[in-house]
Order: structure tokens, then sequence, then C-alpha cells
């Protein structure tokens, strides 16, 4: 039995934010030996990774993997975690859409996206013909860490132990502890139109200065600033998610836009800062800047811990009696409650130990 609380590790959710990046949504097709393929890549995703990262380890290579509540159910069953569920879709003065998305990868380098680029390939070449693209979106670093809109996005991002807390789940689900929750979102903006607003009122809308980036006083903050709609109190106190929003476009068809990742230990978070802004608080009292901004995609995933990946099987085991019966294996903090008599950990299907090369 491990008894290192150590052992778990999470996926690299709160790595630093960086000047590449690929969006890769995914839909899984149907069939036993399209599962298998998904599986199998979740064993060897830490191997792949460190062997293209290892081309420049200046570049500094990650990706998050994460799944939507379908395809949760299908690859790994019982247990699941908490709070999994599609993303839903809000109809309020502008929508927030809901669309198809069984896996998302979320690929970083701080500096090259031909690593990026390099890694997707790798990931579509080993899936093959077993999952459809749905979207694909290359992000990059825009100037001084500004949007396309000209302001500076990411300013109030939690750091260090305030990040790990925003975005890592604890004692309130310890079969998934070490794991997080991200929603997706592709915002096109109209630039043209939006850059014939006064820089006043953008900064209105916004909530902060466009050129300092200092965040307007209440005083003088508009109730329907993006900012004032997005901050969630709980209990007197701020509760924080990890945005890691980058730019993208296409100059010749005249897209402009941002892509929304945000993590949080609990969606509800994050779904309450879209309710915010796309219906209103109170109802009508809208985020101004989606009258510039709409969405295109919107989905939810659950992040699993690294060592969670690490010990998925190809194939799916089949579940002892006493998991049918409710009564699943538990693993607290990185630690194994019980051992099934085969040696797996009993959660969904993992075997015991990591795959590392």
């Amino acid at each position: 039995m491990d008894t290192n609380p150590l052992s778990t590790r999470s996926q690299p959710v709160v790595a630093p934010l960086t000047k590449a990046a690929i969006f890769l949504v995914i839909t899984l097709k149907p069939g036993a030996t399209n599962d298998a393929s998904v599986r199998k890549l979740c064993a060897d995703l830490s191997a792949l990774l460190r062997a293209v990262g290892f081309r420049d380890l200046t570049g500094q290579l990650s990706c998050v993997m994460a799944f939507g509540s379908e395809a949760w159910d299908r690859l790994f069953g019982t247990p699941r975690p908490k709070e999994l569920h599609p993303f839903r879709e809000i109809r309020g003065v502008h929508h927030a859409v809901s669309t198809p998305g069984d896996i998302l990868f979320h690929i970083r380098s701080a500096s090259r996206m031909d690593l990026c680029f390099e890694f997707s390939a790798l990931i579509m070449s080993r899936l093959g013909d077993a999952v459809a693209s749905a979207d694909e979106v290359h992000g990059f670093s825009y100037f001084d860490d500004r949007d396309l809109i000209g302001f500076v996005d990411g300013t109030e991002n939690p750091v260090a132990d305030a990040a790990i807390s925003a975005t890592l789940i604890g004692e309130e689900d310890l079969d998934f502890a070490g794991g997080s929750y991200v929603i997706v979102q592709k915002y096109l903006h109209d630039l043209p139109r939006w850059n014939r607003v006064p820089i006043a009122e953008q900064e209105g809308i916004v909530g902060r200065s466009k050129l300092s980036d200092i965040e307007l006083d209440d005083s003088v903050k508009p109730s329907y600033a993006h900012n004032a709609l997005t901050t969630i109190i709980e209990d007197g106190e701020q509760v924080e998610i990890l945005r890691d929003n980058m730019p993208f476009g296409n100059s010749a068809k005249g897209e402009f836009g941002t892509y929304f990742i945000g993590y949080a230990r609990s969606p509800r978070t994050i779904e309450q800062m879209l309710e915010n802004m796309f219906v209103g608080r109170p109802p009508g009292n809208y985020d101004r800047l989606l009258d510039f901004s709409r969405t295109v995609t919107g989905s939810l995933f659950f992040v699993p811990s690294a060592t969670f990946l690490d010990a998925v099987l190809p194939v799916q085991a089949p579940r002892s009696d006493a998991t049918k019966s409710g009564d699943s294996p538990t693993l607290h903090d990185g630690r194994c409650g019980s051992h099934k008599p085969d040696g797996s950990l009993g959660i969904g299907s993992l075997k015991n130990g990591s795959q590392h090369e």
C-alpha cells in the first residue's frame, strides 16, 4: 500500500502563462477499439510529452488532458467526479452556446509554437481514426499579455499556493483529489466596431484603464463592467479561478478572437461568472463586452491527476462485485484506500503503478 501523500501528481494546471498554446478539442467515435486507443494514449501521455519536450527543455512544453462527461462514463465508468456534467448553455441577453467535445488537450510552451504543433500532431497520429476534431485553436501572446481588444488579460490570476487552492480538488472529492475542472469557450470579436468605441467607454466596459491596466475604482466602475460581473464572493471571500486565455486570429478572414480557458476546483464558480455575464446581475445588467464578442464554442471537462492517467489500462477491467454494489475502493490524497485482489487501485480501471520510460 502506498503511504506517500505526495504520490498523487496533478497535471500542470497551474503552469505559468506561456507565449504559445494549442487548444485541441476532439470527439470520440463509437467502438471499443476507439476507446482502447484513447485509454492507451492516457497511459503514454507523460512519456510522449517528455520525448517531445526534451528537444528543447527551455521551451517548457506541457499538456493538460481533460474529459467531458459522456466520455468519462464511457472510458472510465465509476466512480466519477462529483461535479462533472455537460456544459450548460446560457440564454440571456446574449447566448453562451454548448458544443460537442469529449477530450480537451491544452498544450503549452513558454516560447515555441513548433513544440506545441509537434505534440498535437503526435496526439492525432496516435489516435488516428478513433477520434474526430471538433475544434483546434492556435493561441499566441500579444505584446504585453494583451487581448486583441487591447486590454491586458489575466491580471488578477492567483499565483503559487493561491493558484493551487483555487484549482485543485481536495477533501470535497477525495476519489479525485488533485484533479480540476476546466471550461473553454471560443469568443469572436467585432474589432472594427469595438475600435470605434471611445477609450473611456471601453474602460468602463472592461473595468480597467486600457494603458496602465489599473482597475477602476468602485466609485466610478459601472456595475456592468466585465471584471465586476466576474467577481464571485462567498462568505465574504472572493472565489478565484485560473485563466489562461489567449488571443488567436486570421487577418485574411477578418477573424479576431479570444480563447477563454478557466480552471477551478468546482465548475460552479465559472458557471456563476457566465450567468452574471450573459444573463446579468441582476438579470438584465449583463456584460456589455458581449455586445462586441460572441461565443461559438462552449464545453466543460474534468482534469484527472497525472497519476490517474499514468495508471489507465488500454482495456477497461471488469468491476468487482464490491464495485458493482457501490462499495468502490477509494484513493485518498494519493494513498490507496484498499487494493483489489488483482493489485489494481480500483478507480475506474487503473493499473497499480505508473508507466514511465
